[in-house]
């Protein structure tokens, strides 16, 4: 059996599948965000979001135009074959799913400003690896817009700022970025680490099942308390005011030096667009993210 295609088909489907239906969690977190709006307009607002969903899932279109910049976090098993094919397919898959779904080209070069209208180029699509044992591959796509993604920030603190200092600073983002990340956002915090660390963690941590509790139960009580605080902004959906404005906060940590205390907020808007699939030896597929009819 020849792995390349598989690879290349299953990336093409998630592709498709992350740029036209929301995953059960983020759906179920917006319905939810519905029922919990007292504010006209920003009950107005979820009622729209909503009602995109379907029509974007009834005319088998994107969700968004902005259809962002795509990113790949695999996990691979150390004995799967075919690993030095996966790049190659999962490039192949990027620029059949521009002309297929189509998907809005979001690769521009930084000096020519030249856009290469296939949504390549260099170092994208970004591609996180992470080697496991096993034999199997986890493909996970990430669609992220440039609302979302200019909203994103960092800050080096002291030490001595503790959580009080993490809480302040996610707060004043929040606060900065207003209605231009397209609330009711999920909110990607990463600590510790360097700088490049805890920016990764940040965007890995929007990958999280939003209607799963972290483990760790200290992560799990500053995930609650920023979620109540971001929503006691009054920002509300598409920043016109109310009760919701962030989804679910996710935090992901590392260890970190002695005198360094990185913080990272990734912002993802509303139409939160991720979908993983398991490549088994075998051939099969089972999709992780999505129900398949």
């Amino acid at each position: 059996m020849d792995i390349e295609p598989l690879i290349e088909d299953t990336a093409l489907n998630l592709l498709k599948l992350a740029a036209i239906k929301l995953p059960e969690d983020v759906k179920e977190a917006l319905k939810r965000a519905y029922s919990l709006e007292t504010h006209p307009i920003g009950k107005l607002q979820l009622m729209n979001i909503l009602e995109n969903l379907k029509l974007a899932e009834e005319m088998n279109v994107p969700l968004c135009q902005d259809t962002g910049t795509i990113s790949f976090y695999l996990r691979v098993g150390s004995n799967f074959r075919g690993l030095g094919k996966i790049e190659k397919a999962l490039l192949r898959a990027v620029r059949k799913a521009t002309r297929e779904i189509p998907l809005r080209p979001n690769s521009v070069d930084f000096f020519t400003e030249e856009n290469t209208g296939d949504n390549t180029g260099r170092y994208l699509p970004y591609i996180n690896w992470e080697i496991t044992d096993g034999e199997h591959l986890d493909i996970t796509v990430l669609l992220k817009g440039g609302g979302s993604e200019n909203a994103c920030a960092l800050r080096m603190l002291n030490p001595s700022d503790g959580l009080d200092g993490v809480k302040r600073f996610v707060i004043e983002s929040i606060i900065s970025a207003g209605g231009k990340p397209c609330p009711p956002t999920i909110i990607g915090i990463g600590l510790g680490g360097g700088a490049d660390i805890a920016m990764a963690l940040a965007k890995k941590a929007l990958l999280k099942p939003l209607n799963e509790e972290n483990p760790s139960k200290a992560v799990a009580k500053l995930e609650s308390e920023l979620y109540r605080a971001i929503n006691m902004t009054g920002i509300g959906p598409m920043g016109l005011g109310g009760d919701i404005t962030a989804l679910a906060v996710k935090i992901e940590y590392a260890h970190r030096h002695p005198a360094s205390y990185p913080v990272a907020v990734a912002f993802q808007c509303w139409a939160a667009r991720k979908a993983s699939a398991r490549i088994y030896p075998n051939g099969e597929i089972e999709y992780l993210t999505h129900r398949m009819k």
